[in-house]
């Protein structure tokens, strides 16, 4: 390229730059307050209206910094009609201060903290707003949010929303917005316990509640600081399984008190996350105002010097325990770097309820909610503190009791009996130790077989006291047996042998000396078949019934199946001899086509698997022998072949 041709280029990509809007990548919160001034004549009410933006001073770009002023406010009706100003579609206002927000830590007392820099630009402004029915919405709208933000997607170019609602005076006279007390830390070590005031004041006395709310989207990038538009204003895109009431993670969970604003836990991913509050004003039971606060929460690769921790052992927001037996309460403390500890118990009126133990033990004079705080290294160099809850409500005792048939299949009833002197047990967690639950007070269950079942219940209370009771129920292990199905010969008897219980009726009773017992001798005078039930009750007064076949054949006889495939498959696996009308077996014995011996018996009741020496036997044909007794005492021999298939 000649040196003419880059001079003109070079020119030509300066001009343009010039002419691209500054992307506001600096803006990491804002938030808008109002104060009501009072009347302005018999139509209107004057406010004064504070909005603050929150610039990156590090790592913001400069000429995006000095674009921030002024600020281009926009008001809106409730029917959202714009109002001018002086034929202009919103309010030019200059800032009113500048100020460097503290880092609230020390180098120090801090180990690999970040460079980090902060100010808040301050715009006040007044106006005079017509009385209506509808209220107003006044607005400011910039580009963009910091690109590194993790939890919302396309951070850079979804810009921000800041706003506030004046009630209608027709409905609340003259209200002023709450105001928040603090300004949340620039970083937060990774896996340290972040423990902040995030509350606010209100001028008018109303109550207030906090919860997590979302962001809102503002400027996109062609347009760096936008002419406000009119409501409503599309929210932010959560990613990444955040969410607007979880803006990022913890161990505790972080988490706000929707009380105080406390907002407590222990983040453990490192990154920067958005995080908007929003402080709800109530008057007579009814929200007349909300106040939003967006920041960003920087969580680093750092540690603290000093750690004051108190865990947290129940699933209540930012509570120790919840003491359920006496008013005695053992505290841990988990700190790091401390050689110094003072604990506040939070007794009222009360100065004798401290200890500069490691871990002492406090008991409190009467059953509430109490607000413990410990000071590590207090008055040193690099102290640190934190508070945690401590609910105490002795005394919960769970129990149960249960009734019914302990057999299997039977109803159980189980009664809950659970005490407790401090608030009403509502809650119940039933455990009947074969894997099933219930959440009912007084439930009922039946088990599928008998063994003994470790019953367990967890009671709550409405104070949030849990407590937990187990106890055996011994289910018997009730099986009733009539006996294995039978044939024999005509003119032999058998003697049955019922097995599960101590009381048994065999229906019918034909042949039978005493169909009342679990064993009656039974004698077949001719051929035929008979299906018979017994009724079994044991002494827990389980019941249930059997069936028993018996076949009468007219003489004796031996059958040996011709082939067998010991598969696996469940049919035909096994090779074993039926005697019908014998006294006994002498032996049962098979040959391979060699000559040698691969299976040996004694009994009628086992089979051969078609193993030898532990190894599948070929396919083949086997010759097997068998010797009898019949009933007549006599000694009976049979052979044969069968063939082994797989």
């Amino acid at each position: 390229m000649s040196p003419r041709r880059l001079i003109i280029a070079i020119v030509w990509i300066l001009g343009a730059m010039a002419t691209l809007p500054a992307e506001a990548s600096h803006i990491v919160g804002g938030e808008m307050t109002y104060i009501c001034l009072g009347p302005d004549g018999p139509l209107n009410t004057r406010y004064r209206v504070r909005l603050d933006i929150y610039q990156d001073c590090y790592g913001g770009e400069p000429g995006a910094i000095r674009d921030d002023n002024p600020a281009f406010i926009g008001i809106f009706d409730g029917n959202n009609n714009r109002l001018f100003f002086g034929g202009r579609l919103y309010d030019e206002v200059y800032a009113d201060s500048q100020v460097a927000v503290p880092p609230n830590f020390s180098n120090q007392c801090v180990n690999n903290a970040p460079r980090t820099c902060l100010d808040r630009l301050t715009f006040i402004a007044e106006y005079s707003l017509p009385n209506n029915g509808s209220g107003y919405k006044i607005v400011y709208q910039r580009c963009c949010r910091n690109s590194s933000i993790m939890n919302i997607a396309a951070p850079g170019t979804v810009g921000a929303t800041y706003s506030c609602d004046i009630p209608p005076v027709n409905t609340v006279t003259c209200n002023s917005s709450a105001a928040f007390k603090n300004y949340p830390p620039q970083i937060i070590c990774i896996n340290n316990p972040l423990w902040y005031d995030h509350g606010a004041t209100d001028p008018d006395g109303d109550s207030l509640s906090y919860e997590f709310c979302g962001a809102f989207v503002g400027g996109a990038t062609d347009s760096a600081k936008p002419v406000p538009a009119p409501p409503p204003y599309r929210p932010v895109v959560y990613v990444g399984g955040f969410s607007a009431v979880r803006p990022m993670t913890g161990n505790p969970q972080i988490q706000i008190d929707p009380v105080s604003g406390i907002i407590s836990g222990t983040p453990n991913q490192i990154g920067r996350f958005i995080v908007t509050v929003c402080c709800h004003e109530w008057r007579n039971g009814v929200i007349i105002n909300t106040v939003t606060r967006e920041f960003q929460f920087v969580v680093t690769n750092c540690s603290k010097a000093v750690v004051a921790d108190i865990p947290q052992f129940s699933p209540d927001f930012n509570t120790y325990v919840v003491e359920c037996k006496s008013r005695t309460v053992h505290f841990r403390n988990t700190s790091t770097g401390g050689f110094d500890y003072f604990w506040d118990f939070g007794v009222n009126n009360e100065s004798m309820d401290t200890s500069s133990a490691f871990e002492p033990v406090f008991t409190y004079p009467d059953t509430g909610i109490y607000e413990v705080k410990l000071v590590v290294n207090k008055g040193s160099t690099c102290p640190d503190s934190i508070s945690r809850l401590v609910k105490v409500f002795p005394v919960l005792n769970g129990d149960f009791e249960f009734d019914g048939l302990p057999c299997p299949k039977s109803l159980i009833s189980f009664s809950d009996r659970s005490f407790s002197s401090y608030g009403q047990v509502n809650k119940w967690l039933w455990n009947f130790g074969d894997g099933k639950t219930s959440a009912e007070q007084h439930p009922s269950h039946a088990y599928d077989s008998g063994r003994i079942y470790n019953v367990v219940l967890v009671a709550q209370t409405t104070k949030g006291c849990t407590d937990s009771i187990r106890k055996e129920v011994d289910i018997a292990n009730f099986r009733p047996f009539a006996g294995s199905d039978t044939i024999i010969v005509k003119g032999e008897s058998i003697q049955f042998n019922a097995r599960g219980g101590g009381q048994y009726a065999w229906s019918p009773g034909t042949f039978l000396n005493d169909s009342t017992i679990g064993n009656p001798l039974g004698y077949y005078p001719d051929t035929g078949n008979t299906r018979y039930v017994v009724y079994v009750r044991n002494d827990y007064n389980c019941e249930g019934y059997d069936t028993f076949n018996v076949w009468v054949v007219g003489q004796s006889a031996v059958f040996v199946p011709s082939a067998f495939s010991p598969n696996g498959d469940g049919l035909n696996d096994i090779l074993k001899p039926i005697g019908i009308g014998y006294r006994g077996i002498s032996f049962f014995r098979i040959y391979n086509r060699y000559g040698k011996e691969v299976y040996y018996s004694n009994t009628l009741l086992q089979g051969w698997d078609g193993n030898y020496k532990g190894s599948p036997a070929q396919v083949g044909t086997y010759y097997w022998v068998i010797r009898l007794t019949n009933r007549f005492g006599q000694d009976e021999m049979l052979k044969g072949d069968v063939t082994l298939v797989r």
